[in-house]
């Protein structure tokens, strides 16, 4: 599948042989994160047996099949399931975020907000939680619930309304605080994450979660949350309020919520689903698209490196450091001689204080990057959101090279001035190097690539 939909106006400045293959690596990576492909490698129907992952379930002495999921690589695992398992599903709710195409034969699919949550999130959430508690004995639910959920599936405790939540995920957002520290966070906020949805489903229904990690180490907790036992604590949720210091800015109900921490509310643990039947597969891992790039980097014959696939912190500097490392491969010729590619997996972040314009985290690192590159060598970088919305705008992120700097001044862009104000789109539009590719169906780390050749 090729997943570039401007391919035509991003080769056509810059550097424009090293943004063709940097593009080419860039789009094997997300098939090689396909969660469609990755159900149907897993799960199988032959005759009257299921079978998931090694494991054979007798249809003939189970119940009815359900499906529950949400999040932005959602919809291609329910895809799959209905093509494997068709008319034998019961019901489903499948929740996905607004643009979504397609259809479901055998599941009701709602739309709702992402990143910031709506009440067609909460009406779905409502449906979610009611087909959860409908289970009995011997039913099968399949769980696909991925990244994004925490916004498509809103559901706040008592005393807590939504657009208190609304709030409280802005503040977490733009904060600089990371997923595991917002998580902890929002699933003290709510009754259908921290693993309240699998609490909901019969004891002694088999609840099998078919899941694509976009969290560093795959943390099951903060992939599928809903679905497993919690990790995190009241604790964790004061702590992040402490770091960032959000006690004065979040809405006091929030704040008396998680200072109080009722133990009655604390989320399920281990121990809370002893004798429940679950199982859990990570279907596609965190790092897929990194290794999918490198495989596709070595095959085009570059010395390959993942540099990291636990990128944290401002997005800006991380790109700075990315433009240091390859000057130094131009210079120096370490860690690796050019021609190379450098990768680089994780989740870095945006603090926005006051007044933002456009833009994600992914743009902000190729801007980030392209202000340390100059002609003295031929480097093409980019960052990419892989479920294909850096922030909450319609790209995916954006590519600088060692042209972009004098493209900008010839244009009139202050590149620094952009990046303090936040307002990376608006930049990379006006430059040509905002990458779009819609919902491309997958959600794993973000991705980083960096593509050198010699200096001539």
């Amino acid at each position: 599948m090729n997943y570039i939909q401007n391919l035509d106006e991003i080769v056509s400045h810059g550097n424009i042989k090293l943004r063709r293959l940097a593009l080419e690596i860039i789009n094997h990576a997300l098939n090689k994160a396909d969660p469609y492909l990755a159900t149907k490698e897993l799960v199988h129907l032959h005759g009257d047996f299921l079978e998931v992952g090694g494991n054979s379930l007798d249809l003939k002495k189970q119940g009815k099949i359900f499906l529950l999921g949400a999040g932005k690589a959602t919809f291609p695992i329910a895809k799959a399931l209905e093509e494997i398992i068709g008319n034998r599903i019961a019901d489903g709710v499948i929740i996905c975020k607004y643009g979504q195409s397609g259809a479901l034969d055998h599941s009701r699919l709602y739309l709702s907000s992402h990143p910031i949550p709506d009440e067609a999130g909460l009406d779905a959430a409502h449906e979610a939680l009611a087909l959860a508690r409908a289970t009995r004995e011997g039913d099968i639910v399949f769980a696909c619930v991925t990244g994004g959920s925490s916004a498509l599936m809103p559901y706040p405790v008592e005393g807590i309304t939504l657009e208190e939540k609304k709030l409280v995920n802005q503040l977490l957002l733009t904060c600089g605080a990371n997923i595991i520290e917002i998580n902890a966070v929002r699933k003290h906020l709510s009754r259908i994450k921290g693993g309240w949805l699998a609490k909901a489903v019969h004891p002694k229904a088999h609840l099998i979660n078919l899941t694509v990690s976009d969290v560093i180490g795959d943390p099951l907790d903060y992939i599928t949350c809903p679905t497993v036992p919690d990790t995190s604590s009241f604790e964790d949720a004061r702590r992040t309020l402490d770091k960032y210091e959000l006690w004065d800015k979040v809405p006091a109900s929030v704040a008396a919520h998680i200072k109080t921490g009722d133990p009655t509310l604390e989320t399920p643990k281990e121990k809370d689903f002893a004798g429940h039947l679950l199982d859990t597969f990570i279907i596609v891992e965190g790092t897929a698209a990194c290794e999918g790039a490198a495989e596709k980097a070595r095959e085009m014959g570059f010395e390959t490196m993942i540099l990291s696939t636990m990128l944290e912190g401002e997005s800006r500097e991380v790109g700075g450091m990315f433009a240091a490392i390859g000057k130094e491969i131009i210079m120096n010729k370490r860690p690796l001689k050019a021609p190379c590619v450098i990768i680089g997996g994780g989740e870095t972040t945006v603090k926005i204080i006051g007044k933002a314009g456009r833009g994600g985290p992914n743009q902000e690192f190729s801007l980030g990057a392209a202000l340390g590159l100059d002609r003295g060598g031929e480097i093409a970088v980019i960052g990419l959101d892989s479920d294909g919305s850096d922030g909450p705008t319609e790209f995916a992120g954006g590519i600088g090279d060692n042209f972009t700097l004098g493209r900008a001044r010839e244009l009139g862009i202050d590149l620094f001035s952009v990046l303090n104000r936040h307002d990376a789109t608006s930049a990379l539009t006006k430059l040509g190097d905002a990458i779009l590719t819609g919902a491309t169906g997958t959600n794993v780390n973000d991705l980083k690539l960096m593509i050198i050749m010699p200096k001539t």
